[in-house]
């Protein structure tokens, strides 16, 4: 199954500061069995988070992995441009991840993630840092391959 990994960051998109979380995710989903199918980054922009989910959706990839731009600062809208574009929440998602990351840090509390279905797309928010994005990921990688699987199945089979 294809994935798609969007790193939200005004300063990578800009420039002036390299993407280092985007290649964390993209390595963790790759030795999962995962295969690249599409990799951007860009800014804190609630629109251009929806029309580069969007787009993924339109290349029919099974995951949508987005890092960066859950916190609580003015321009972390990553979580709100998800659900302007999720049709289904999987609430589990975030849930699992906040509680794991709650075993490594009070701050876990603070992250917005959110997790939802748009068509046969799952899209999923991670933290922007590569440690919390790697601890979050983990948390849930296990499950994503079943509900992947679920998620793809032909019409017929449901």
């Amino acid at each position: 199954m294809k994935f798609a990994v969007i790193t939200v960051s005004d300063k990578c998109f800009h420039g002036r500061r390299e993407d280092l979380s985007g290649p964390v995710v993209r390595g963790m989903l790759e030795e999962a069995g995962f295969e690249a199918g599409h990799s951007a980054v860009v800014p804190d922009a609630r629109e251009e988070i929806a029309r580069e989910l969007l787009a993924c959706v339109e290349r029919d990839l099974a995951l949508v992995v987005t890092t960066g731009g859950t916190g609580l600062s003015p321009r972390d809208l990553t979580p709100e441009a998800t659900l302007d574009v999720c049709d289904r929440l999987t609430p589990g998602i975030p849930e699992a991840m906040r509680a794991a990351s709650l075993k490594i840090t009070e701050r876990a509390v603070l992250s917005r993630q959110e997790a939802g279905i748009r068509g046969r797309t799952w899209i999923i928010n991670l933290p922007g840092s590569p440690k919390a994005a790697r601890e979050n990921l983990a948390a849930v990688l296990p499950a994503l391959r079943h509900g992947l699987e679920m998620l793809r199945l032909p019409q017929a089979d449901h």
